[in-house]
């Protein structure tokens, strides 16, 4: 993106966090960092880091969504950036200095929000500053850079590093499962509208195509057959889940991430398998 662009998302997300409400009276640091720190005309996205605490509606909240197969942060981020893209957020990450990351501070809680604005005004663009190369990367997410968060790379570069897991990237195809109960089940989650709707259909339908026995398959935290057989492969949209990944992946299940549902364009999907013991 242009950097002006990246510099209004920051500037609507200091706006936001001025205004308060809930979660956001839960921020207590925000920092920057990556390719727009460093000036980049032309930065992938913006890095962004929030450190936050709880209260009794977060940790309710978040237990319901772990419960559910939810993403807790889904909330937070809408807060943070409204409904525009552009701003990749790590949560609780000041743990990146560690790894080298030089992390600058944007707002701390009790400050005016006038001095996060004349830090921001401090980043200035530096034509000569390119984008990074984005770290943890495997041959998979190769013109996906954009779709995968950088925990869910880490995390993933990590397993298939150690020989656990093989990450094959799909484009789905637009079509509808053969069973008859699954197109039910699909029609009753979601409107004909939705691009929840037509992720769904054609996750299942590629799926069906991999060979992969439906009657095992939890689609975006719901069972599609009940209980009546083992759980083997978990479908997601959006990262919504990716909390839960690891454990599942551990359990010898499959995930199926679709990335970017859409109602017209091309969806960008990852198969993550689990290798054998």
């Amino acid at each position: 993106m242009k950097r002006e662009r990246a510099t209004r998302l920051l500037e609507d997300m200091i706006t936001r966090l001025e205004q308060g409400g809930w979660p956001l009276g839960l921020v207590d640091e925000v920092y920057v960092f990556g390719s727009y720190v460093r000036g980049a005309p032309e930065p992938n996205d913006v890095d962004v880091v929030v450190e936050h605490g709880t209260d009794k509606r977060w940790l309710g909240e978040s237990l319901h969504a772990s419960i559910n197969g939810g993403d807790p942060y889904v909330g937070m981020r809408q807060a943070l950036r409204g409904r525009t893209r552009g701003i990749s957020f790590q949560f609780r990450g000041v743990s990146l200095r560690d790894e080298g990351f030089d992390l600058f501070l944007l707002w701390r809680k009790g400050e005016p929000f006038s001095l996060a604005r004349a830090r921001l005004s401090s980043l200035r663009e530096d034509p000569s500053a390119g984008t990074a190369p984005r770290d943890h990367m495997l041959a998979a997410f190769e013109g996906l850079e954009g779709l995968v968060p950088r925990p869910a790379r880490i995390e993933l570069f990590n397993r298939h590093a150690a020989g656990r897991i093989s990450v094959i990237p799909l484009t789905l195809r637009d079509g509808h499962p053969a069973d008859g109960e699954v197109a039910r089940h699909v029609r009753r989650r979601w409107v004909e509208t939705s691009p929840l709707r037509r992720a769904a259909v054609c996750a299942l339908a590629t799926l069906e195509d991999e060979g992969v026995d439906l009657g095992g398959v939890v689609l975006h935290g719901k069972r599609l057959f009940g209980r009546g057989q083992p759980e083997r492969c978990f479908v997601d949209f959006g990262w919504s889940g990716f909390g839960h990944m690891g454990r599942l992946l551990d359990g010898g299940l499959s995930w199926l991430e679709v990335m970017r549902p859409h109602m017209t364009k091309p969806m960008d999907a990852l198969l993550i398998q689990s290798a054998p013991r």
